[in-house]
């Protein structure tokens, strides 16, 4: 950073704390050296008095600004000119200070600098990874996400069935089908069916398909999920909700690669790779007697965990990019984020994942119009959990008791987490990594009533 004061004194005392803070300091005593300096190097940061000899303070910002966009121009004033130095802010000065200032609330203002233009970086660099991807319908560079994709492309060249396992949003679908796009069958279809979306008797016939007449409303013939994928992948989506019934015809499938639709005695071959995905625990739900032990070896060949978002946050950058990119309309520039809203991202625990995640980035794509993404922009919880945590303004009097604090948060989250649940108590319990009696308890304490859980964002 350059510093540009003409007292030597004044020149000496900033420039010793920001060096002291870790930064790279650099210091003159008039404009026109400032403009010499700036011409030769871009600095991240000038730190200038408005009132200088040769060429003024003022000048100075708008031909570094003009020069280096992204250079913070930060101004010290006396409080007679304030008023110029607050002018140049709305043409693109990052901030001032009025004189006498601590020189610990400089160091705290450069700091904050130094945050933005890091999150600026870092959201540059994602960009520019995604620009360059082949690929990006998987987007993550964290090692837990080089380590799937790794495994991923081992497998793929394979006939073996796989089993994807990971937290609901967080991606098993794409996995899937990065997998088959990497197989020997690429060129056939991929047919994805999710196993908790059809009653028992109706997922018989979705899968395996059905002659006219078999059952009520059967006017014509259809063929199942499993001729339609013959020669490519078939996804078995929530494979821990199939009926008992359904799994041994599946067990039977992937033994003989034979099966009979319904109401037909004739049996049909297929080649098919069986892909399965889950957020449960198959283990527990075959100790439950809901899911057949040898059908879970037979879809386990190869495992696949995708990991949460909590488990990779290198690659937020990378999705912030990826999802501005994809919800802003053609011919469009994708908006910029404000830090504030940013680090609402950064910190938010978002259980639902990367799905999550592109919710609260298309809600403010379409909220901010175009223009620069800040906090009002992001979903009503992402939000309010922001403002119950501010970061360093409002003094004193924004300070609450930290018991008021726990007790709101906790609030906030088992709301947030029944919001995720569908309202679903159980599911949220689950989430929540607590009882559904400590569940029942906690909703008495906070208050929580069925008019909040059914509206839980209201």
């Amino acid at each position: 950073m350059l510093v540009v004061e003409d007292d030597p004194d004044v020149r000496a005392a900033v420039s010793g704390a920001l060096a002291g803070d870790g930064h790279e300091v650099d210091a003159v005593g008039d404009g026109q050296a400032a403009l010499d300096r700036a011409a030769a190097v871009r600095f991240d940061v000038v730190v200038a008095d408005v009132r200088l000899p040769k060429v003024d303070g003022l000048t100075v910002f708008r031909k570094v600004h003009r020069a280096w966009p992204r250079t913070a121009v930060l101004l010290m004033t006396s409080f007679a000119n304030a008023r110029d130095a607050v002018a140049a802010m709305k043409h693109g000065a990052h901030d001032y200070l009025t004189k006498p200032f601590d020189l610990d609330e400089l160091v705290m203002r450069v700091r904050s600098i130094a945050e933005t233009k890091a999150l600026e970086q870092e959201l540059d660099d994602a960009r520019a990874r995604l620009a360059g991807a082949a690929d990006a319908g998987i987007v993550g560079a964290s090692p837990p996400m080089t380590a799937l994709l790794d495994r991923l492309a081992t497998v793929a060249r394979s006939d073996a069935p796989v089993l994807v396992v990971g937290e609901t949003g967080t991606g098993k679908e794409l996995v899937a089908r990065r997998l088959h796009a990497l197989s020997d069958r690429s060129a056939g279809p991929f047919v994805a069916v999710n196993c908790a979306a059809f009653p028992e008797t109706l997922l018989d016939a979705e899968l395996f398909g059905h002659e006219r007449g078999a059952f009520t409303g059967a006017t014509r013939r259809r063929d199942g999920r499993f001729k339609v994928a013959h020669g490519g992948t078939l996804l078995l989506d929530e494979v821990a909700e199939m009926p008992l019934p359904a799994q041994a015809k599946l067990l039977r499938v992937l033994q003989e690669a034979t099966f009979e639709p319904l109401g037909s005695d004739a049996p049909v071959r297929v080649d098919v790779r069986v892909v399965s995905a889950t957020h449960r625990n198959l283990k527990r739900r075959i100790a439950e007697g809901a899911f057949r032990e040898d059908l879970y070896y037979r879809l386990d060949a190869v495992t696949l965990q995708v990991p949460p978002l909590r488990e990779r946050p290198g690659d937020l950058p990378l999705l912030v990019s990826h999802f501005l990119r994809r919800f802003t309309p053609s011919g469009r520039a994708p908006p910029d984020v404000s830090v504030q809203a940013w680090r609402a991202l950064a910190t938010y625990p978002f259980l639902g994942n990367v799905r999550e995640l592109a919710h609260a980035v298309q809600h403010a794509v379409l909220l901010a119009r175009g223009g620069t993404i800040e906090i009002e922009h992001l979903p009503e919880d992402i939000a309010r959990m922001a403002r119950g945590h501010p970061a360093g303004a409002g003094g004193a009097r924004d300070v609450r008791p930290l018991a008021a604090v726990v007790k709101q948060a906790e609030r906030d989250h088992i709301l947030y987490a029944l919001a995720v649940a569908g309202g679903k108590r159980a599911r949220a319990a689950e989430l929540l990594g607590i009882s559904r009696k400590n569940l029942w308890e906690k909703l008495n304490v906070h208050g929580i009533s069925d008019s909040d859980i059914d509206d839980p964002l209201g």
